[in-house]
């Protein structure tokens, strides 16, 4: 009689534990590393302040222009004012709320210039945005 010695096969199984204690230290780090994006706000603005005011319009239908010293942004894109002019000339309703945040260091000239802007595409519904 040969003697055959019988063999066994066994599973090579990975414990994966320890693999998703790690995925879950990673997704909580970069949870709390990441910046959260405020509402559609492009530029950093130091707004004006003022006594007594509204809340800000936090509709999704409300169009925001932001005007720092240097830089335009609309709902959270920055664009220069000829590319502002060619956005609000695609505006087709005439009576969409439109809110202008405006860093208190900006050149009058500057704003006057998009006032122009806004004026020629006749979009008059605008509202001036403060820090209360």
């Amino acid at each position: 009689m040969s003697s055959r010695t019988k063999r066994t096969r066994q599973e090579a199984n990975a414990d994966i534990t320890p693999l998703i204690d790690v995925v879950f230290l990673l997704l909580i780090f970069f949870m709390t590393s990441t910046v959260f994006k405020k509402s559609e706000l492009a530029l950093l603005l130091s707004l004006p302040k003022t006594e007594s005011g509204e809340q800000a319009s936090t509709d999704s239908k409300v169009l925001t222009i932001e005007l720092s010293k240097e830089e335009v942004a609309i709902a959270g894109k920055k664009y220069t004012v000829e590319q502002l002019d060619a956005q609000l000339a695609a505006i087709k309703d005439k009576n969409k709320a439109i809110d202008l945040r405006v860093d208190q260091e900006v050149q009058y000239s500057r704003l006057v210039r998009i006032l122009d802007v806004l004026k020629k595409y006749s979009l008059t519904n605008l509202s001036l945005i403060t820090e209360k």
